[in-house]
C-alpha cells in the first residue's frame, strides 16, 4: 500500500511539474524553414563579421602607416641633428688641433730664439 501511495505521489509530482513548464510558442514554420532561416541568419552574421574585420584591418593598416611615417620623420630629424652635432664637434676638434700646433710652433720658435 505504501508503495502504491509513493508511486501515485511521484506520478502527481511529475504531472504537476510537467504542466507548469512553459512551452515555446508555435511559429507555424516547418523544420526546413527553421533551418533555412537559421542559415540565412548565419550568412548575414558572417557577412557582418567579415565587414567589421575588414574595417578593423583597414584602420590598423592606416594607423601603422601613420605611425611608420611619424617614426621615419623623427628618425630623420634625429639623424640631421646628429650630423649637425658631428660637424660642430669636427670644427671644434680642428680648431683645437690647429691651436695646439700653433702653440707648439710658437714654443719651438721661442726656444730656437733663446
Amino acid at each position: 500500500m505504501n508503495k502504491l501511495l509513493v508511486a501515485l505521489g511521484l506520478a502527481a509530482t511529475v504531472a504537476l511539474v510537467g504542466c507548469n513548464k512553459d512551452k515555446a510558442p508555435e511559429t507555424g514554420a516547418t523544420t526546413g524553414e527553421h533551418i533555412e532561416n537559421a542559415a540565412d541568419q548565419a550568412g548575414h552574421d558572417i557577412a557582418n563579421a567579415t565587414s567589421e574585420a575588414a574595417s578593423a584591418t583597414a584602420t590598423a593598416v592606416d594607423n601603422a602607416a601613420h605611425d611608420t611615417a611619424v617614426a621615419a620623420d623623427n628618425a630623420a630629424e634625429h639623424a640631421e641633428a646628429a650630423a649637425h652635432n658631428a660637424k660642430e664637434a669636427a670644427k671644434e676638434a680642428t680648431a683645437a688641433t690647429a691651436g695646439a700646433v700653433e702653440q707648439g710652433a710658437a714654443n719651438v720658435k721661442e726656444k730656437a730664439q733663446q
